[in-house]
């Protein structure tokens, strides 16, 4: 029983990050992130405001662009695509959720893929269906998943693979990496009947939905790696995960603590990706 501490681990990027941003400055490249921010709902404002910490700690350069909520589609994708066409920014994050009047695949699809550091464009999802090695700019969670249970150096090839939660964002994207890992990937949604038969299988049980307690001790697997990325938020304020975390603890081998798990890494792959673009963007070794 032990702890996947992504922000342990988040650090630790962190800190290689600082090295390599410290590198590109003396060659002069300055990274850069534009983050698109509409209305201030208080969950967007609290992500909002961890991204731009992390990027004063790696001294990636950071620029907002602030909106009101009655904000139009065409504004923003007006303001993305000079933030395309501008060749000292590097990535483009646009944070979601957006107002119900706006179509967000229309706002995804503005983005020029090479500067999509969310991982979300049709383009680079599409690019993961290929192999690991195509996975360049993937998406923040899932990818902060893998890095995670990499460093703890857990075996993913071979392993019997459940993942709870099939969004755009996280369980597609994570599924197909775990595939491209050789993993047997069994990925279960609010359709899936009988879900605990899947859950009980798990080597490594991901759960993504955002339902407190969803999964409870009886439905992992003895010594199983459970990763909880769902983040629900009690009436008292605290956050918690779909994980019974007090009760699962005790069968799991490893088990990553919410908050401190998935959030951090989240975070800390959204630089490494500021940073991929910015190299990749400048033919930068």
């Amino acid at each position: 029983m032990a702890l996947l501490d992504g922000k342990k681990v988040s650090e630790e990027m962190l800190v290689k990050l600082t090295f390599e941003v410290n590198r590109m400055k003396l060659d002069h490249i300055l990274p850069k992130l534009a983050v698109i921010l509409v209305g201030k709902d208080p969950a967007s404002l609290s992500y909002i405001s961890k991204k731009q910490q992390a990027c004063s700690q790696t001294g990636i350069a950071w620029e907002q662009h602030d909106y009101e909520p009655t904000v139009t589609t065409d504004e923003l994708i007006h303001k993305i695509e000079e933030l395309n066409a501008d060749p000292l920014i590097h990535g483009i994050l646009v944070q979601l959720p957006l107002p119900k009047h706006i179509y967000t695949p229309n706002i995804i699809r503005a983005i020029d893929p090479k500067k999509d550091v969310d991982g979300f464009t049709a383009y680079n999802i599409g690019k993961m269906f290929l192999s690991t090695e195509f996975e360049n700019l993937a998406p923040c969670t899932p990818l902060g998943v893998i890095r995670m249970l990499e460093y703890y150096n857990v075996k993913i090839e071979g392993a019997e693979v459940v993942v709870v939660g099939h969004s755009n964002i996280v369980g597609k994207p994570l599924s197909l990496m775990l595939l491209n890992r050789n993993a047997t990937v069994t990925t279960c949604h609010v359709y899936t009947k009988n879900l605990a038969e899947h859950t009980r299988r798990a080597d490594i049980l991901c759960v993504a939905v955002g339902k407190q307690n969803l999964i409870t001790e009886d439905m992992v697997k003895e010594g199983a790696v459970v990763v909880d990325i769902g983040i629900s938020r009690l009436p008292n304020g605290k956050i918690c995960g779909d994980v019974d975390f007090k009760n699962v603890f005790k069968k799991a081998s490893y088990i990553t603590p919410v908050p401190g798990g998935a959030g951090p890494m989240t975070v800390a792959c959204l630089m490494e990706n500021t940073v991929k673009a910015a190299k990749r963007l400048n033919n930068y070794q």
